[in-house]
């Protein structure tokens, strides 16, 4: 039952920080129980690096729906298109990768 500090995002986001204060159960000097419990939590305005990563990634995959729209009025960049597809695709999967760990982490105890 060692104290830390803990700071949390205005997107529910949390993370642990430093250690602030030994409980009784551990004798040694440094050492932790194990158990983290919330010696005071500082709240952070804004989002977490999480949601502007995800944040980012959504512009990159507009820009480049908008770029395709544009090639194919154009014509004559079929090999482009298809990178760019799966450039979006791969893109996403990883959106939705960190739009899990980001849910999973709203989810869990403190």
């Amino acid at each position: 039952m060692c104290y830390f500090e803990q700071t949390r995002w205005s997107c529910g986001y949390w993370k642990w920080g430093n250690f602030r204060e030994q409980c009784n159960k551990e004798y040694r000097t440094g050492e932790t129980c194990g158990l983290k419990l919330v010696y005071d939590t500082s709240l952070q305005h804004g989002v977490c690096k999480i949601c502007d990563q995800l944040t980012k990634k959504d512009r990159r995959v507009r820009k480049m729906y908008e770029d395709i729209a544009r090639w194919q009025r154009e014509g004559n960049r079929r090999a482009t298109i298809e990178k760019t597809q799966s450039d979006i695709m791969d893109i996403q999967t990883q959106m939705q990768e960190l739009w899990t760990n980001h849910e999973n982490k709203l989810q869990s105890l403190c």
